[in-house]
């Protein structure tokens, strides 16, 4: 995992658990290969978390389970 500012302007796609009030969010974007950057929805300037494909379907997994 790496943490890293946000300095490109991308799409960015609020978490499908998300219930629409405000409410702590994470998003993520799918534009890099072998990787998924991951930031808080209320801080988005405080930079963003890049965790390897195998390791986010590994958290997710574990979450829905």
């Amino acid at each position: 995992m790496h943490r890293t500012q946000d300095a490109d302007v991308t799409t960015w796609r609020k978490s499908s658990y998300s219930n629409g009030d405000q409410g702590n969010c994470v998003e993520v974007r799918d534009d890099r290969p072998g990787i998924v950057p991951v930031r808080d929805s209320k801080e988005p300037s405080v930079g963003q978390l890049l965790i390897g494909v195998t390791s986010w379907t590994a958290l997710t997994d574990a979450l829905q389970g």
